[in-house]
């Protein structure tokens, strides 16, 4: 298995919505997208699917040395192999490339966070630095078009931790800003158990608003040049502002389950999104 074909194994199986955005892309600029995927799915997953903390860290740690390497030598990795031809290409910094480990690393660190400020620096780390990233591949020649990149990644993560509250409660993590929390009378107890209320659906019509706001911010940004090359980002907005309105037509019931779109509905969402711009 060559080390593109390992990248495009990794995002089918990962069954994420950002796939059906890569199909519409010319294929150098598929290949760097799929590996920028990967790369993010790898390191993830080390945080995720390890319960032994420390041998967690030792993997980032590995992880960081091995980014390291990608833009000095050869790496060993095949995400990274595949990755490393479009780095000078696209100006994928590795500073950025870093900064999503130190996201992932935030999760081993707390799993509580103060206020919106506090969520949205963890924000910036594991997603609007992706979008920074992603938007690099898809094509840029506006500087402003970055600043709209930053903001929709910041979209996209409010719309997972909506989508997964529950499932993140159930390991433990509340992304949900503390004092918002005691703003709408909901306790950590709550949705660690799983108590849907209404104070609860309140609290996420509250979350929901803030996370279509953004959206709308982030698209204000986005310069008409560049909207042609920036189209992929365009059709993650449409399905993830879909999955928003789905969980918000199902009374927020994300306590207990996971409410997605089927792969029929993402596909022509983003090609609808596709054709439309």
């Amino acid at each position: 298995m060559s080390p593109d074909e390992y990248c495009q194994q990794k995002t089918v199986q990962s069954g994420s919505s950002f796939y059906y955005s890569f199909l519409f892309l010319p294929p150098e600029r598929r290949r760097a997208i799929t590996a920028l995927y990967a790369f993010c799915r790898e390191v993830d997953d080390t945080v995720d699917e390890c319960t032994d903390e420390s041998i967690a860290r030792i993997k980032l740690a590995w992880w960081r040395t091995e980014v390291s390497t990608t833009y000095k030598a050869t790496p060993t990795h095949p995400v990274m192999l595949a990755l490393q031809p479009h780095l000078a290409v696209y100006n994928l910094k590795e500073e950025h490339l870093q900064a999503i480990i130190d996201g992932m690393e935030m999760d081993l660190n707390q799993t509580r966070y103060l206020d919106y400020k506090a969520m949205q620096n963890y924000c910036w780390h594991v997603a609007s630095v992706v979008g920074i990233l992603s938007a690099s591949i898809f094509g840029v020649t506006d500087p402003k078009t970055l600043e709209y990149a930053e903001k929709l990644g910041l979209a996209f993560q409010l719309t997972n931790i909506i989508r997964d509250v529950g499932e993140d409660a159930r390991k433990g993590r509340i992304y949900l800003p503390v004092n918002e929390l005691q703003q709408f009378g909901v306790t950590a107890a709550d949705l660690l158990n799983a108590r849907h209320s209404d104070k609860f659906e309140a609290l996420m019509a509250f979350q929901v608003a803030r996370a279509q706001t953004v959206y709308d911010e982030a698209f204000a940004l986005l310069p008409k040049q560049d909207r042609r090359s920036q189209r992929p980002g365009l059709m993650m907005a449409a399905i993830y502002r879909t999955l928003l309105s789905e969980i918000e037509n199902d009374h927020f019931h994300v306590l207990t389950q996971r409410i997605s779109l089927t792969p029929v509905r993402k596909l022509w969402l983003a090609w609808k999104t596709y054709v439309r711009n």
